[in-house]
């Protein structure tokens, strides 16, 4: 199932709760409410001018140009203009840009070194602009207060603390009581020591002040709206707490003048065209904040960027080329240690992109399934990692865990630790680029063809994961997804277009628009900061072509801040932002009704319109993209809420027909689809409409219906529900025909198989699971091919919201049924070792990740492993190690291995005819040469009889059993236990544990 952030709890107007959704889970802080200054809108002038003050605190050049571009014109020469001194530790340069509202900016010492933002330039808009150590803000720094009336001369000193902010710099905005605003965003604030920020205004002959506090680059600080109200003297403010006739809390401090230690241990290493490079973090006396990296070699000149971390990732190089470095350390007051020593790294040749592969095209029933979150499995690149808006509010921040963690590199390293369990498919999450405010699951798709760059690593793109899988003989199954994109919409097919509202506490949420930026979930967007731009528009009056209903109109609804909620604020079904053509445009109400087809799920999963062509082209467009790729099959999210004529006319036959073209007949024949029909009751159809239960999607249609896709998904609709449950198709694919094989009849089915949810519903004990499942074998086109899990990413049997905590050996007996009965057994990651047991599954940005069912693993699979066959670990060092000597680790590596080696237990028929037992039953599979029949027995005894005489050998302890009667009985003491008795059979399979023995 999809996976969202947060759900809604009523039903409140649907643009309202859209938007009180969203602000719960903001974190910037809002702009003043009393400032008329603040609300204004901006008039051009015929003639735009910048004044650029850039700070050279850090840098100790002998000279500063401006090298510089009017947006849309022409570059100055190089090294631009001369910047003239302006006050301590500033120069300054006012250049007229004409009818141009902003300009890309670099700084020079006219000497062969350059700061131009690590690459990327500086993105400077007009007015007052200041560059400090690579923040952008909009003040004068060297500004003096305007003269004041000479008497009483009242003054106040205002301590602004930012230290849980994290700002670098800092302007207050006020007015004396009686008096008027400063100019919008006030006047700049001095650091005055660690996390504190200070300014002395005159106040006349007031005795107060109203004030707001703002980084200079639109986030504000206005005291939850209401303002901060101060007095003469010196007040201090801290975390919204104001303290009046405060003390000085910088009085007790000594200056810091110590710089931070040199930075030790410096090492580059190359790959391909790009660098690492790594160092030990420096000291210091109070706390080193970053660190200055100096890159010389090439034909590009010097290049100096800021660093927050001891890594650096430095990518696009020009081939074979020796490429030196050196770092200094930079500490809160701008102390700067001394250069390091130097590394040197040569570059290589530029790798070639990975060549398309192919798929492996055998039969899916044969490979059991490891099912990762890849975000979350395994870093192997910490450089494209992202938090994104929640980083700070889930408290991800807190536990350096960002939400984007694990990407494909990481896999690609731990593909023999998933095959030394014995494992040779990998469900992998959605991998297109997705859009949200909480997105490393992959399920709010927004360029549908565009892998997310937050996966993929220089040398370790999609297409290398896919052809490394490949080669050690491991299957991907690509989580995809049909029903919804994200709320922003699917680039290239339809993205809403969304206006800010007149009130001002919404403007910090509101970011400018940036012509010459595109999101791509990894790049920073110079003007706000941000990798997770919105790209929204802030408007005081109502845009022209507008559509959204009743635009900009206060609801009765506040946020969680006490904020007032507008209409329009956020993209929502009925909200007129969605043409009706591409998108549904309302909200379920009844989920086993048919406006679960024709309905958004929820207001951050914008349901497509899937009966449309326009909208069928373009998912088919991007889908097909994957299968040239060569995965091996995909996972469908969410398949029940698109009706199954779309699926049968539409997107089945597509993946069947691209499959084929590109890799073969074989390959379709293979290549599987498996799509999730979420049914979360315990009866063989959900809750009576088989609309809306699983096995109804393995079924080809029975009539024809209208040419339309619309109409003929009502007419289905209507024509099943009133046929009913007892009148839906049967199938003996499953079953044996007594002890006999017999050739499946595939004629009718659809070309999707599905996850066994009934199953997945009644794991809470492995019995119920065992006799609910068989209990629906007959409606499914072919049972065997059904996916059986415990627990996953959404929920936990019985639809529990935690991983499954039943016990260790209670898991061990539910993976000796699944290994065993029919289906394709599937493992959601860290099962093997009970990771998380009983965590939440999901909570969405209202806790941090590392507290649910979707931790970051990588820490148990750290270090090495490589693995010659599956199931079979040849070497492990590290964490690791320790991981694969957990008994579940050890039980699931032999049933692989005993699944394996018995064809009967891959793609056999099951029965229960003359068997006596709990979970007991016997499975057959005849093709060719190759006849195999089991008789298995899971926590107990069994009685088979019946069966064909012969020697039979049990693959778990090697037993041999000669039947002249039909009749065997079987012992298997133990919860998890097991016997599988085999004719002519290979005899004992692995070695004893700590469950099978």
């Amino acid at each position: 199932m999809r996976s969202t952030p947060f759900r809604l709890t009523g039903r409140a107007p649907a643009a309202a709760v859209a938007a009180g959704c969203l602000i719960g889970l903001l974190t910037a802080v809002p702009p003043p409410t009393g400032s008329t200054a603040a609300r204004a809108a901006p008039v051009a002038a015929e003639t735009n001018t910048a004044t650029v003050f850039y700070s050279t605190k850090t840098k100790n050049w002998s000279a500063y140009h401006l090298h510089y571009a009017p947006d849309g014109g022409s570059w100055t020469t190089v090294p631009g203009l001369r910047m003239e001194a302006a006050c301590t530790d500033w120069v300054k340069t006012t250049v007229t840009l004409g009818a141009a509202d902003g300009l890309q900016a670099t700084f020079t010492d006219a000497a062969g070194t350059w700061d131009n933002n690590g690459g990327r330039n500086y993105d400077l808009g007009t007015g007052n602009v200041t560059v400090k150590d690579g923040v952008i803000a909009h003040s004068d720094p060297c500004a003096t207060e305007p003269a004041e009336p000479p008497a009483p001369g009242n003054k106040a000193t205002v301590y602004y603390s930012t230290a849980a902010l994290g700002w670098t710099t800092a302007n207050l905005h006020y007015r004396p009581v009686g008096g008027v605003w400063t100019t919008v965003p006030g006047i700049g604030m001095e650091a005055a020591c660690t996390g504190w920020w200070k300014r002395t205004v005159d106040l006349g002959v007031a005795t107060a002040l109203t004030a707001v506090f703002n980084n200079g680059n639109g986030v504000w600080d206005n005291n939850n709206g209401a303002d901060y109200a101060l007095s003469a003297g010196t007040s201090t403010v801290k975390d919204r707490v104001v303290t009046r006739n405060a003390a000085d809390p910088c009085a007790a401090e000594v200056p810091d003048t110590r710089a931070p230690t040199v930075p030790a241990g410096v090492t580059a290493k190359a790959d391909g065209v790009s660098v690492v490079l790594t160092w030990e973090p420096s000291t210091d006396d109070r706390a080193v904040t970053r660190y200055q990296v100096t890159r010389t070699g090439g034909t590009r000149g010097i290049f100096v960027s800021d660093v927050g971390s001891t890594v650096f990732s430095d990518a696009g190089l020009e081939e074979r080329t020796a490429y030196t470095y050196t770092v200094k350390a930079v500490d809160a007051a701008g102390n700067v240690s001394a250069a390091s020593a130097s590394a040197t790294a040569t570059t290589g040749a530029k790798p070639p992109a990975a060549t398309p592969g192919k798929p492996l095209g055998t039969d899916p029933r044969k490979d059991p399934i490891y099912f990762v979150l890849t975000a979350r499995f395994s870093d192997g690149d910490a450089t494209n990692n992202r938090g994104g808006s929640q980083h700070q509010k889930s408290g991800n921040a807190a536990n350096d865990d960002p939400m984007f963690r694990g990407d494909f590199k990481g896999l690609v390293k731990k593909l023999d630790y998933i095959k030394g369990l014995g494992f040779s498919a990998v469900w992998i999450t959605p991998v297109v680029l997705n859009r949200s405010d909480y997105d490393y699951h992959g399920y709010h798709g927004w360029d549908f063809y565009k892998v997310d760059p937050r996966l993929e690593s220089a040398g370790a793109s999609y297409q290398d994961l896919i052809n490394a899988a490949h080669a050690k003989g491991m299957k991907i199954y690509q989580d995809v997804v049909y029903n919804h994109s994200s709320r922003w919409g699917a680039k290239g097919l339809f993205t809403p277009k969304v206006y800010g509202v007149r009130d001002s506490q919404w403007s910090w949420h509101y970011d400018e628009p940036s012509a010459s930026f595109e999101y791509d979930g990894l790049t920073v967007e110079p003007k706000s900061g941000k990798s997770y731009y919105n790209g929204d528009l802030w408007s005081t009056a109502e845009p022209t072509g507008n559509t959204c209903v009743n635009w900009g109109a206060p609801t009765q609804y506040t946020s969680p801040e006490g904020y007032r909620i507008y209409n329009c604020q956020w993209p929502s079904p009925t909200s007129g932002m969605f043409p009706k053509s591409l998108y549904h445009n309302c909200w379920i109400g009844n989920w086993e009704g048919e406006d679960s087809r024709s309905c958004w799920l929820h207001d951050d999963l914008a349901d497509f319109n899937t009966e449309n062509a326009q909208v069928q082209n373009y998912l088919i467009g991007a889908y097909d993209k994957y299968i040239d790729m060569g995965v091996d099959g995909f996972r469908v999210d969410t398949a029940v809420h698109i009706p199954r004529t779309t699926w049968n006319r539409r997107f089945l036959p597509a993946i069947q027909e691209r499959v084929t073209q590109r890799h073969g007949a074989e390959a379709a024949r293979n290549f599987f689809v498996f799509g999730e029909v979420a049914s979360f009751v315990n009866d063989k159809w959900n809750r009576g409409s088989v609309n809306h239960s699983a096995q109804f999607f393995t079924w080809k249609e029975r009539k024809e219906y209208d040419a339309d896709d619309t109409k003929a998904a009502l007419e289905m609709y209507d024509y099943e529900q009133q046929q009913g449950t007892a009148n839906q198709p049967t199938s003996t694919n499953a079953f044996l025909n007594g002890n006999t094989y017999h050739a499946p009849d595939h004629s009718r089915f659809s070309g999707m198989h599905v996850i066994d949810m009934r199953m997945h519903m009644n794991f809470g004990d492995a019995d119920n699971a065992f006799h609910n499942g068989k209990d629906s074998d007959d409606s499914y086109n072919d049972a065997t091919y059904n996916v059986v899990y415990v627990d996953s990413h959404d929920y936990g049997p019985n639809k529990g919201h935690e991983r499954y905590a039943g016990g260790t050996d209670a898991w061990a007996e539910n993976m000796s049924l699944m290994w065993t009965f029919r289906g394709i057994p599937t493992l959601y990651y860290g099962s093997e070792i009970e990771f998380q047991k009983g965590k939440k599954i999901d909570c969405g940005p209202t806790c941090p990740l590392a507290t649910t069912g979707r931790a970051y693993y990588g820490d148990h699979v750290a270090g090495d492993v490589t693995a010659s066959d599956f199931s079979r670990v040849d070497s492990a060092t590290g964490a690791v190690a320790t991981t694969l000597q957990q008994p579940l680790v050890k039980h699931v590596q032999r049933l692989n291995q005993i699944r394996r080696a018995i064809p009967a237990l891959q793609t056999g028929q099951y029965s229960t005819a003359g068997v006596q037992g709990g979970m007991a039953f016997k499975r057959r599979y005849t093709s060719g040469a190759t006849d195999s029949f089991a008789l298995v027995t899971v926590s107990g005894g069994a009685t088979f009889t019946g069966i064909p005489n012969g020697t039979y050998t049990d693959a778990v302890t090697g037993e041999r059993r000669t039947v002249t009667d039909g009749t065997l009985t079987a012992a298997a003491p133990g919860k998890g236990n097991l016997r599988v008795f085999v004719l002519d059979g290979p005899g004992r399979i692995g070695v004893a544990g700590p469950y099978l023995k």
